[in-house]
């Protein structure tokens, strides 16, 4: 937040004064009440946001991984057990050819 200044201007003019002397100029700057801490709170909280949802980020994508893993494991069981079964077909027209 930017500083507040109040800007008080003052002039004293004395008209039996001679021509020579100059005017007095008085100039106050008054700062504003500070926010008491408010915006270290609002930065803080938004820290935690912030850092709260990286982290639920990363724990949505390493639960897509672990599922794109489970599929791949999957996908390759079943490649196996279609393997198993063609062998076993193989086996099986192996002994019905030599049975005759």
């Amino acid at each position: 937040m930017a500083d507040e200044y109040v800007t008080e201007e003052r002039r004293t003019m004395t008209s039996d004064a001679p021509a020579a002397q100059p005017t007095h100029t008085t100039v106050i700057h008054e700062r504003g009440s500070s926010s008491g801490g408010s915006g270290i709170v609002i930065a803080l909280v938004l820290l935690v946001a912030v850092i709260g949802g990286f982290y639920l980020y990363s724990q949505t994508s390493s639960s897509e991984a672990a599922k794109n893993n489970a599929i791949a494991e999957a996908a390759s069981d079943v490649g196996n057990a279609a393997s198993q079964v063609g062998d076993a077909a193989e086996n099986a027209a192996d002994k019905v050819t030599d049975a005759n």
